[in-house]
């Protein structure tokens, strides 16, 4: 699909049934949401604005806003003021499982970029000493990162290196992190991560192109060798409308 036929707005085609029970809004919104469901309209395509599509179905446009707003909530379109009314970005499933985010969405098909922000080095102070179990004073290099999925950002992802693994600028403006480790023969054997759900800040919505005060998946990791060395803590942020995780869940016997 073109970016001028994504940039036109697309007015679906909705049969009302005014007889029916079925309030009209949902009428019209499932629809739009099977069309996006099959993949018929694609991430990005712009949907007509609500006083066109009250118009158009002879609605009145708290109806059509009710319909675009539902579709909205359940993660199918995104509006934002200034871009309109767009088919949501699709989201990413993700196994809970120590695995590279890049390598995950390629796997997965997705086509990603990734921007470095900012490079710094600098000295753990005790609180951060502690929490990363090495001595005051270590030599750290702290990275911050975009990720974008398909052109759309994904996640804001801050990590935290000592300055023995941490790969170069260049390295990290052209390969994952984890594919860094992997070519410096640096081998993850396990981590501590918690997950979390949040508000995002004003300047993470502004870099995730979100709404302000949306949503967010919070993610916070402490990665080890196998001699239980830490080699990064990762605190990163990413679109909650995207982003999804699941975690297999074993029983066990009593």
């Amino acid at each position: 699909m073109s970016d001028d036929s994504i940039n036109t707005p697309f007015a679906p085609i909705v049969e009302l049934d005014r007889d029916s029970d079925v309030p009209l809004y949902e009428q019209i919104a499932k629809p739009i949401a099977d069309l996006i469901t099959s993949e018929a309209l694609k991430p990005g395509q712009l949907i007509e604005d609500e006083v066109s599509l009250a118009r158009r179905l002879d609605v009145s446009r708290p109806t059509a806003r009710r319909a675009l707003q539902d579709l909205a909530s359940a993660g199918l379109l995104s509006r934002r003021r200034g871009a309109g009314t767009r088919v949501a970005p699709a989201h990413v499933q993700r196994q809970l499982s120590l695995t590279s985010l890049n390598a995950d969405l390629q796997k997965s098909g997705h086509s990603t970029t990734t921007k470095v922000l900012s490079y710094e080095v600098f000295f753990a102070d005790d609180p951060l000493a502690e929490k990363l179990q090495i001595a005051p004073g270590t030599e750290l290099v702290s990275v911050r990162r975009l990720r974008n999925m398909d052109g759309v950002p994904l996640a804001l992802m801050h990590n935290v290196i000592p300055s023995e693994y941490a790969p170069s600028l260049t390295e990290l403006s052209s390969k994952s992190l984890y594919s860094c480790f992997d070519a410096r023969g640096i081998v993850m054997h396990s981590a501590l991560q918690t997950i979390g759900a949040r508000n995002a800040s004003k300047d993470e919505a502004s870099l995730l192109d979100i709404e302000a005060n949306a949503a967010v998946v919070t993610m916070e990791r402490i990665t080890f060798d196998a001699d239980h060395h830490v080699i990064e803590y990762g605190d990163h942020v990413y679109n909650a409308r995207q982003y999804h995780i699941t975690i297999p869940l074993l029983a066990q016997n009593s």
